[in-house]
């Protein structure tokens, strides 16, 4: 059993978004089991560490995604590494994570430290941008990237990631059929409770990151809609 093992539903938040006092209280307080830390741009040590010492407040479990070296703060629960599996840019799929290592692999918690292989699908995702992700995958495609990161790689966590709308459930009902290893997380366009529901149907963890910020009512209604899928 992994640390992230029990985990259905998780709030995302991004250092270089601001949340109030109150929004945070209610997210952190919602049922959630799990928040976790990382965005695409403009994540820094100092807003990093900032959001970090205000969700250390509650009990919910909280990791990082380290997604840049400046970002990279001690004294999260769990630390996710991600590996972009649908892109050509080796810099996304090992150069970054080797000069992190060369820089911190000493201080790293291992045992709390885990791959992420990410499928970015929509093409006008900030993520998908900035690491050249091929996003025009069929089913065939998808299956083929689930079973080598899950069989081939043996990551531990697979990412479905649509951020910015909602995904093929198809798509994901075929990546959740082709998983045996991995833990399936998907993340994109969740923006109520019915959409929550259908996501919770296919992936073993379904995340929940930018209505947090544009309807926070909404965003806390995925967590019962998920915990109850």
């Amino acid at each position: 059993m992994s640390w992230y093992s029990h985990w259905r539903h998780a709030f995302k938040l991004d250092p270089d978004k601001e949340i109030s006092d109150e929004a945070l209280d209610a997210v952190c307080l919602s049922g959630t089991d799990a928040i976790i830390v990382g965005g695409s741009s403009g994540v820094t040590f100092e807003n990093t560490v900032d959001l970090l010492s205000r969700i250390r407040r509650y009990e919910v479990d909280c990791a990082l995604e380290v997604s840049t070296l400046e970002g990279a703060v001690p004294g999260f629960d769990g630390y996710f590494v991600p590996l972009v599996l649908n892109t050509d840019r080796a810099e996304w799929i090992l150069g970054r994570q080797l000069e992190g290592l060369k820089e911190y692999g000493t201080f790293v918690p291992w045992e709390e430290t885990a791959a992420q292989g990410y499928l970015i699908l929509n093409e006008e995702a900030t993520a998908a941008k900035l690491t050249g992700a091929n996003t025009l995958l069929d089913a065939d495609d998808v299956v083929a990237h689930v079973r080598m990161a899950d069989r081939l790689m043996r990551l531990p966590v697979i990412y479905i990631e649509y951020s910015g709308m909602f995904g093929d459930m198809e798509l994901l009902r075929s990546a959740r059929q082709a998983v045996v290893g991995a833990r399936l997380f998907y993340g994109g366009g969740i923006d109520g409770p019915d959409k929550a529901r259908l996501a919770a149907q296919h992936a073993h963890t379904v995340v929940v990151g930018n209505i947090v910020y544009a309807d926070l009512a909404a965003a806390l209604s995925t967590v019962e809609a998920v915990l109850n899928a």
